[in-house]
């Protein structure tokens, strides 16, 4: 296989470590196609690491790019570099086409600042050629300016870089046809990722037939920003699928070569699961509402019908709170590995502390003073409904005194009340006349329910110059 050639050998104690780290990781819960239901036994979702040992040895150097020829088919990437890279690839279907209408969402969906940090690379990963050659005419003409501007690449794989898609095995009883498509399919986001790996600072993955919600830059942009200092693999935006995937570009030469080394052994979005768990993040990270939703009617495989439909999907997303960088402390006994942060996020995690007492607070504090338009905090689940802050208070803070690891404000000031476990309030920025260093969620009464903090939603206006 042309494109598994000439890799240094990494030493055996850390082929070792390697192939561990992957005998341990197993298939999580997570969305199939409806044509593709089957049972994930633990058993069989295991990475066959010893059939692989001598391709991990090939392919040690995770950093470096996968050795290509592209074929550029349509424009040219910048040299500037974007914020935001947004990968499809694509294959001739048997019923349907929906990559015009895909792009078309992407660069309507965007406003004209926005679109000056994004650039759009499409993988037309079809052997049919006369099929490519007619798709790159049909996107010229429809998206001109955009190929012009350096905003949109068409590029194509020769086949003689793809490995043999004969004789493959076939895991989950698959027949042979599904294991060559979705082993294939395997390979065409491997080169793809390769293709994209230094063109921004960001890569978000998507199929070739999803609608976009408005100016999902800026709030994918929003929750970056949130998560500044902590460590995350895949940031996800919809629950389908691998739609919605973003990456770091720094991981995607590692991410290419990983879909390399085990493109036969199953899809693509579980081997996704398997790469952000050997990168040490175990749970997804998924925001909502969704910002893609899926569109297609027809699937790529055999022109199937494939309904499947994100219902967390708002197609005007503009309610997304900025929740800017912060620190976050607390003296309540926290329950298990329900931390401080998970409530400070648009997540489905959240903050889980043991009955508490008058007196116990959550500490909110900024990286930098800010001014704060609304507020609005949620305690509870639909779970455990009781679990709500039965008798609390919100109040702002401001001038810091302590060290790096301790640290309060010297004023606070009371801003209302919780009513049924929830706080919410507007106009912040109109009372409150100095910026706000810190938030200090208040006990004022012991319960003996437990307390679920499920999301701490913060909007900002620009800070007071002192």
């Amino acid at each position: 296989m042309r494109c598994f050639r000439k890799r240094s050998a990494i030493p055996v104690l850390g082929v070792l470590i390697f192939c561990l780290l992957f005998m341990n990781l197993y298939i999580e819960d997570g969305y199939v196609l409806e044509e593709d239901k089957r049972v994930r036994d633990a058993s069989t979702s295991q990475l066959n690491t010893d059939r692989y040992a001598p391709l991990i040895k090939e392919f040690s150097n995770f950093s470096s790019s996968i050795n290509i020829s592209y074929q550029i088919l349509a424009g040219m990437p910048s040299p500037r570099k974007r914020y935001l890279t947004i990968g499809l690839s694509s294959v001739k279907r048997k019923k349907g086409n929906y990559l015009l209408e895909t792009i078309k969402s992407i660069f309507e969906q965007s406003s004209y600042d926005e679109l000056k940090e994004i650039v759009v690379v499409v993988h037309l990963a079809d052997f049919d050629l006369s099929w490519c050659e007619s798709i790159v005419q049909d996107i010229s003409r429809k998206f001109s300016h955009h190929i012009i501007a350096g905003r949109l690449t068409i590029i194509h794989t020769p086949v003689e870089f793809y490995p043999i898609l004969k004789g493959l095995k076939r895991n989950y009883n698959d027949p042979d046809d599904r294991v060559k498509f979705r082993s294939k399919q395997n390979v065409d986001y491997a080169f793809l990722l390769n293709f994209c790996s230094n063109l921004s600072d960001y890569y978000m993955m998507l199929e070739d037939d999803v609608r976009c919600s408005k100016n999902f830059l800026a709030t994918i942009k929003k929750v970056v920003n949130s998560r500044k200092g902590s460590s995350w693999i895949t940031l996800e935006f919809s629950k389908l699928g691998y739609i919605g995937k973003l990456y770091h570009s720094h991981d995607l030469t590692r991410l290419a070569h990983f879909l390399l080394m085990f493109y036969q052994e199953m899809p693509c979005d579980w081997l996704l699961i398997h790469f952000r768990g050997l990168l040490a993040q175990k749970d997804a990270i998924r925001f909502k509402p969704s910002l893609f939703q899926h569109m297609g009617y027809y699937s790529s495989y055999k022109g199937v019908e494939n309904k499947l439909k994100d219902d967390e999907f708002e197609e005007d997303s503009i309610d997304i709170p900025d929740n800017p960088p912060v620190s976050i402390s607390t003296n309540m006994n926290v329950f298990e590995n329900y931390e401080v942060s998970k409530a400070y996020s648009s997540t489905e995690e959240y903050f889980w502390a043991k009955s508490p007492s008058s007196g116990d607070f959550y500490h909110i504090i900024f990286e930098k003073p800010i001014k704060i338009s609304r507020i609005k905090v949620n305690t509870g689940s639909e779970d455990r409904p009781n679990d709500i802050l039965h008798h609390g208070t919100l109040e702002v803070g401001e001038r810091l005194v302590g060290n790096k690891k301790v640290k309060k404000c010297t004023t606070y000031l009371r801003l209302g009340d919780f009513n049924n476990g929830n706080f919410e309030m507007e106009d912040i920025d109109h009372k409150v006349l100095f910026n706000i260093d810190c938030i200090r969620i208040l006990v004022t009464k012991n319960q003996i329910e437990w307390l679920i903090i499920k999301s701490i939603s913060i909007w900002i206006t620009e800070p007071i110059n002192h």
